[in-house]
């Protein structure tokens, strides 16, 4: 992060450089152009019958082409002092970031089925992002066949949006009404926001829209329950129509931040109902891989320099851990208290019968009667094996679980070295 901020930190000084040259260059030249016109207007009422200018209006027009030429050359300097600048950034960007990462690339990971799944998770992205010409060509181009129904939500959640962004709400309703019960169903308040918004535009009509507003208010029906506080503003604004609600306790209705909150839960809830995460798959890969990045570029160097060899095999697992930010955990992460290693896909938890929870491995060797350690184990009635060992997919949903067994079980557990 330290290198992006050097970086940023020269980009901000080339652009405060070329907003105060832009002011310059505007300023400079009006100047130069009411000077100019104002000679020229004076030479028109001075001018001789003979056409010929006097030695004052030479010697001003003299002094008008000076002035112009030294403010062109300061003008040109001033212009040569920001590609310096420019170049300075470039510089900056080669000091702090390394163009060549081959070296913490894996030799042979694109293969063909590993190159088909990422042509599929780019051909998703520019669905997601509306660029439904671009998503064409490259299933074009790699091969891909893409069906007609894995692309027409795609293109209807993009029109929806581009119509929130203008303001226009009646798609997004239409799309709300006709999957009411799903929404609900995951507790969404999409729909309301979509009617509570309508009936603000309403309000800003005015007088006009008062009889409109009224009837309109009977859509907020089927929301009363969870929503009540939030009607009985919406029916409170009503009273201080005719003074407008710019000027009235009720002003707060109009916030602007309220339609880029509309897009933002529109975009959640539909992602939802697709199955599909808020986010595009490849930009969280691609921002966890910027964040990794010089991390893995710096350990790698050192790996090279100290010839540790056999540190990093390049397979499933980092050399280092690496700090993605909460907004990348996407799931628990569980560590065997036998082995002490993460589990893996691979190596999964599993779930024994007294509820506690340890890792494939460990539970093979307990089996496999092997010792390392101190083992934690549970003592559990005779003739329980292998086979009754549960695998765990959800660690959090597995911790209540647990809890509720113990409090209703008589299990023991102990240590055994």
């Amino acid at each position: 992060m330290d290198q992006c901020v050097t970086v940023e930190r020269e980009l901000e000084k080339v652009l405060q450089k070329f907003s105060g040259y832009g002011q310059l260059c505007e300023r400079s030249l009006e100047e130069l152009i009411q000077y100019a016109g104002g000679l020229r207007r004076e030479i028109l009422q001075t001018e001789n019958q003979d056409g010929d200018l006097s030695g004052t209006i030479s010697l001003v027009m003299t002094q008008c082409c000076k002035r112009i030429k030294d403010t062109v050359q300061k003008l040109a300097s001033d212009h040569k002092d920001i590609h310096s600048s420019v170049s300075r950034v470039g510089k900056a960007i080669d000091k702090n970031f390394d163009s060549d990462i081959s070296s913490v690339g894996i030799d042979g990971c694109w293969q063909a089925d590993s190159q088909r799944i990422l042509n599929e998770v780019m051909v998703e992205h520019f669905f997601r992002q509306g660029m439904l010409d671009v998503a064409e060509e490259l299933c074009q181009e790699s091969g891909l066949s893409i069906d007609q129904s894995q692309k027409e939500p795609f293109v209807e959640l993009n029109r929806i949006l581009e119509a929130l962004k203008v303001r226009v709400l009646r798609p997004a309703l239409e799309w709300a009404v006709s999957n009411r019960e799903m929404l609900m169903a995951q507790n969404s308040s999409l729909e309301f926001k979509l009617h509570r918004l309508y009936f603000i535009s309403l309000l800003m009509g005015g007088t006009a829209n008062q009889r409109e507003a009224l009837q309109y208010a009977k859509n907020f029906q089927p929301f009363a329950l969870n929503h009540q506080k939030d009607i009985q503003v919406l029916m409170g604004s009503l009273v201080y129509l005719r003074q407008g609600i710019e000027n009235s306790p009720y002003v707060h209705l109009l916030d602007a931040n309220q339609w880029a909150d509309i897009c933002d839960i529109f975009t959640r809830d539909a992602c939802a109902l697709l199955g599909l995460s808020v986010e595009s798959p490849l930009s969280v890969s691609f921002s966890a891989g910027c964040v990794a990045l010089p991390a893995l570029i710096n350990i790698k160097a050192v790996i090279e320099q100290r010839q540790c060899t056999g540190v990093w095999n390049q397979k499933d697992e980092l050399p280092i851990e690496v700090d993605l930010g909460k907004k990348c955990w996407y799931h628990s992460i569980f560590a065997c208290p036998i082995l002490r290693q993460q589990t893996t896909d691979n190596n999964p938890p599993m779930k024994l019968v007294c509820g506690h929870i340890i890792s494939r491995d460990a539970l093979n060797k307990m089996f496999n009667g092997s010792k390392v350690g101190i083992w934690y184990v549970c003592i559990v009635p005779d003739g329980v094996g292998i086979s009754t060992v549960k695998k765990v997919f959800d660690i959090e949903a597995m911790v209540v679980s647990e809890m509720c067994f113990h409090a209703s079980s008589g299990a023991d557990c102990g240590a055994l070295s």
